[in-house]
């Protein structure tokens, strides 16, 4: 019931082992497709998704309401398709959202620079120029992506259980490699603890998308913190009343839980737009 989530560099074989991956293992398989699906059924539009997946947003971009839609509604939807294991995600800040959930495996895969340059060259037919070129604008809107949304360098190996260079490996070997290292570390313990987190943070996530985005309670920086038992929501508020509409909204979507605020509440607040 693991869940293995998969961080690359462009050429570097990410797709491939992730899908080879999913294969051996008999897992589902979360690819840019599948999350993007998740996300337009929710209503954010190609346009949206193209300003933000995996890329740097402008200035402004950064400060929108639009970014905190994209990314509230990334995490349920990473969530949602963590809930029951077995799955293998690629991209997306994945290793990221799932951080300190037991039983996930994060890997990171990496390749020097020559030689994801030529795999480009060979792959499209390009000249060393272009390859270049793409290899960098890559390298600097998923540096950009991962420190807008999660506010880290996503190159440190620290945040991985599994750092593999792929120069010298195909797809193949390296997806065997990932199997067998992840079979080594994660338990049916840290498996069984790891899935209750994560129901845990999904309930956690889809009030605060419902409160924010479908009922548009005026409550600015919305998260909620969940466990077993509790679930308390953060933020800023200009009133006691907006606090309690959200409460309330909170009880009906998680019964039998006590649910409590941390909300603060300051006049006059104003946002970006």
């Amino acid at each position: 019931m693991a869940i293995i989530t998969i961080s690359r560099q462009i050429a570097s074989f990410g797709d491939e082992v992730a899908t080879e991956l999913a294969r051996l293992l008999g897992y589902s398989f979360a690819n840019r497709k599948t999350l993007e699906d998740d996300l337009m059924k929710h209503g954010l539009s190609e346009e949206k998704l193209r300003k933000y997946d995996e890329r740097k947003p402008g200035f402004w971009a950064s400060l929108a309401r639009d970014r905190d839609e994209y990314f509230d509604y990334l995490r349920e939807a990473v969530y949602a398709r963590a809930k029951d294991g077995n799955c293998v995600f690629i991209g997306r800040g994945g290793f990221a959202i799932l951080k300190d959930v037991p039983g996930c495996y994060a890997v990171r895969l990496v390749a020097s620079d020559e030689v994801r340059v030529g795999r480009l060259m060979k792959e499209f037919s390009w000249p060393e120029k272009k390859a270049q070129a793409l290899v960098q604008e890559s390298d600097a809107n998923r540096l950009g992506f991962h420190k807008c949304f999660f506010n880290i360098d996503h190159d440190d190996p620290s945040s991985y259980h599994l750092v593999l260079n792929t120069d010298s490996l195909t797809p193949e070997k390296a997806a065997l490699i990932v199997r067998e290292a992840c079979a080594l570390t994660v338990d049916s313990v840290a498996e069984a603890e790891g899935l209750g987190k994560i129901g845990d943070l999904l309930q956690a996530q889809r009030i605060v998308n419902h409160v924010v985005f479908d009922l548009k309670i005026p409550i600015h920086f919305l998260e909620a913190s969940a466990g077993p038992d509790e679930i308390v929501l953060h933020g800023v508020a200009d009133s006691s009343a907006v606090i309690e509409k959200a409460l309330e909204v909170a009880r009906s979507m998680a019964p039998g839980k006590k649910v409590s605020s941390g909300i603060s509440i300051v006049q006059d607040y104003k946002s970006y737009p």
